[in-house]
């Protein structure tokens, strides 16, 4: 988790020397990503570079399609600290904007070279990237022949004989099916300020820390989640056990706005104005409208006794 993000323009980049990279939007670090970052280090090792990551941000989709909002696993922040913990050496955000995306694949590997000496770009077999994803390896192992670089592929890796991708995924955290996106290396990650709310929370004996999100979230299913919670002020801690609730409160606001509140277990204080983060990591039940306060409340302890065995805390 990250509070301040640089994004780079390419005659921004810093200087790094010979280097392996790869580029994307990385979006969660699923396994598939995972192979090619293991793939990047093993090349820079074999080459003696540097091991690069350029993450495009924001996401192309949004620059491509004016108006669109894609849903994000991670914010980039987050991609980029999943990044640097399997352990590439220069994880970069890169402003992706108009000039960016009319850029060819060779003039784009010609903006990189102020900053490095390419020695070998690591890509998975079915991408491609620059101008009408011209820059498909194959022309790529061309372009390297000239220029001095080599190209190395990673297989795409699947589950259940479908090929892992950041989109599946999604689908599958809206789905609520948290086992399966496991599987694939990612759990739903929400990060956001801890804004006021009407305390109803707090009436109810569950306060709760409510988020207002930066980015556009890859939201999981309504209903009532166990995860664990941390913030860079560490006030929480990492790993800070949680009852999270993803949904419209329907016993008291049926207007169809989602909000994503979490109470933290055993903990008390003032979160607002922090950054909180927290990973779902067990769908408890779906969210559903209490004929009455004390019905919910009683549901709520239900909840949290649940959360706690799920969690393996007393």
């Amino acid at each position: 988790m990250t509070e301040a993000v640089r994004r780079y323009l390419l005659e921004e980049l810093p200087q790094i020397g010979p280097a392996v990279v790869t580029m994307g939007v990385f979006d969660g670090l699923h396994v598939g990503h995972a192979a090619v970052m293991a793939a990047t280090r093993a090349a820079a090792e074999a080459f003696g570079a540097e091991s690069v990551a350029l993450v495009f941000d924001p996401h192309p989709d949004e620059v491509l399609k004016p108006g669109t909002r894609v849903e994000r696993l991670t914010p980039v922040g987050e991609t980029l600290a999943r990044i640097e913990a399997v352990g590439i050496d220069h994880p970069l955000a890169i402003q992706f904007d108009d000039e960016l995306r009319k850029l060819s694949a060779e003039e784009f590997l010609a903006a990189l070279e102020p900053s490095l000496q390419l020695r070998a770009l690591v890509m998975s077999e079915e991408s491609a990237f620059g101008r009408a994803r011209g820059g498909t390896v194959d022309h790529m192992r061309q372009v390297g022949e000239e220029r001095g670089f080599k190209v190395v592929t990673v297989p795409e890796v699947d589950d259940e004989r479908q090929i892992v991708s950041s989109n599946r995924i999604r689908m599958t955290i809206a789905a609520g099916d948290l086992e399966a996106a496991a599987r694939m290396g990612v759990r739903p990650y929400l990060e956001g300020t801890v804004v006021e709310g009407d305390h109803r929370g707090l009436q109810l004996g569950y306060p709760t820390a409510n988020l207002a999100f930066e980015y556009t979230p890859a939201l999981p299913s309504l209903g009532i989640y166990a995860g664990v919670a941390a913030d860079p002020e560490r006030a929480v801690g990492p790993n800070h056990p949680a009852l999270v609730s993803i949904g419209i409160r329907p016993t008291f606001h049926p207007d169809g706005h989602v909000l994503g509140e979490v109470h933290l277990l055993d903990w008390n204080g003032d979160l607002y104005g922090t950054r909180l983060a927290v990973e779902l990591t067990i769908r408890l039940r779906d969210e559903r409208k209490f004929d009455s306060v004390p019905e919910l409340v009683k549901q709520m302890q239900h909840d949290e006794r649940e959360a706690r065995v799920a969690l393996g805390i007393g």
